[in-house]
């Protein structure tokens, strides 16, 4: 039987201000900052990953509001000349326009192998995306915030998983005894020198190299230069996040690694 991947996008389609300029207009500020000027699901992060995944594993796609799933154009337009990309947006966008509603996999991250969140700017934002979503977080519970035991032990095969600001999801789970579901791991995730870069630090809730930073107790890392690729595998396999979307392949392969890891792909 093929391994299970939840993949889970947000429902944002503007920054939590309510600001949508950056995004539909293309300031020159963000085409020229870097390759990482998302706001919403960010197309290469959702590409690369699936076209390494989708040939061995079994493939769900869900958001918090059910339905479509916004792309981010601007990611679109950066992506002309990536063939993955390109052959994915006009091929797969049944993915991203008829995704499940999350709440009905509340409960049920047991009966994957690796929920995988895909990055966007849209990741950290309190409003139908997955920042403090009570649908947002590993394992699904009722809580926004709470892993309980018995959720944690139906769940103790499925690796979370995330790239650039999806690791946003987790950084605010807790344990039973209130200690984030991070401390003491190695997690990486959007840059804040990345965020800078792209002009969009002054939109964010909250930076996500802090929050992951304080969340795992200083265990962030990252590149040593902007949207170079870096993958952080930790906990024996079982949490695997990714730094920009240059890391996107590498957090598909593994993924792929971790929940098959005796398939011979290449």
């Amino acid at each position: 039987m093929a391994p299970k991947v939840l993949a889970v996008l947000t429902s944002v389609d503007k920054f939590p201000s309510g600001n949508d300029s950056l995004r539909l207009n293309g300031s020159a500020k963000l085409r020229k900052a870097g390759p990482c000027a998302s706001l919403i699901q960010h197309l290469p992060e959702f590409a690369h990953p699936y076209h390494i995944l989708a040939p061995h594993v079994e493939f769900t796609v869900a958001s918090p509001v059910g339905g479509f799933a916004p792309q981010d154009p601007m990611s679109v337009e950066g992506s002309k000349g990536d063939q993955i990309s390109a052959d994915f947006l006009n091929t797969k966008y049944a993915l991203w326009e008829n995704t499940e509603k999350l709440q009905k996999f509340v409960g049920k991250a047991g009966e994957f192998n690796a929920l995988f969140y895909v990055g966007g700017q849209g990741r950290p934002s309190p409003k139908s995306g997955l920042y403090r979503d009570p649908c947002s977080i590993w394992p699904q519970t009722p809580f926004p915030t709470k892993l309980s035991m018995s959720s944690m032990q139906r769940a103790k095969s499925c690796l979370p998983s995330a790239v650039c600001h999806g690791p946003a999801a987790l950084a605010f789970v807790k344990l039973p005894d209130g200690t984030p579901f991070l401390a003491g791991a190695r997690v990486t995730g959007f840059s804040n020198s990345e965020e800078d870069a792209v002009g969009t630090t002054a939109e964010m809730p909250f930076l996500l190299e802090t929050g992951l930073n304080k969340a795992s107790n200083g265990g962030y890392q990252k590149a040593p230069e902007n949207w170079g690729e870096f993958v952080v595998v930790d906990r024996d396999g079982k949490l695997i996040t990714g730094q920009n979307p240059a890391s996107a392949a590498a957090v598909g392969d593994a993924i792929l690694k971790a929940i098959s890891p005796i398939h011979n792909y290449d």
